[in-house]
């Protein structure tokens, strides 16, 4: 009755509240979807255009080094850009959360359509991990050799590639607990 006839009301100001929390929650749902995208699709232009030869007896003879030269490369570039065109068309939903805060039935969608591009990106990143270790060091048992110190920037374009993939599986875990805490208050 006190609400009513002009005197505080108490739930009022605590709806206003749970309010600016789920929007500020929403806004960094937006931000760590931005950062991920970024992280990914940096992740597969740096492999996808990676590409070295070096000389071999003459400039006619030449070994060379391309992403595409390993399928397991070729499934990391497609990972990341399956994942970044995702992210892309999350954006939509996370602007909508941003509007609409309450919004419950998207959050558990996108709990579960991040969580796959997550098993994704992990599968992608660990496959091309594999084969980078490799580069790196070699294996004397298999007769496959180190090639980092011819193919320098071969190793070091890859390299970097992966670490803005493993980054990208980082926000993506953030994201899912991030949806898992907000579904979890209400």
């Amino acid at each position: 009755m006190v609400g009513i006839l002009g005197g505080k009301d108490s739930s009022s100001s605590s709806s206003h509240k749970a309010t600016g929390v789920s929007r500020g929650v929403a806004v960094l749902d937006f931000i760590l979807r931005i950062v991920a995208l970024i992280a990914t699709l940096a992740s597969a232009i740096a492999m996808g255009t990676t590409d070295e030869s070096l000389p071999f007896f003459t400039q006619f003879i030449r070994f060379r080094a391309k992403y595409d030269d390993l399928p397991m490369f070729t499934f990391f570039v497609v990972a990341n850009a399956i994942v970044s065109a995702y992210l892309v068309l999350s954006l939509a939903i996370s602007i909508f959360h941003i509007i609409r805060s309450h919004a419950q039935n998207s959050r558990v969608i996108l709990i579960f359509l991040d969580t796959a591009m997550l098993a994704l990106l992990t599968a992608g990143a660990s496959a091309a991990a594999a084969i980078v270790y490799l580069a790196h060091k070699g294996n004397t048992r298999t007769n496959w050799f180190a090639i980092c110190q011819q193919f320098n920037s071969f190793c070091e374009r890859t390299s970097g590639s992966l670490i803005g993939s493993f980054g990208g599986m980082v926000v993506f875990v953030l994201l899912i607990l991030l949806s898992a805490v907000t579904l979890s208050r209400r």
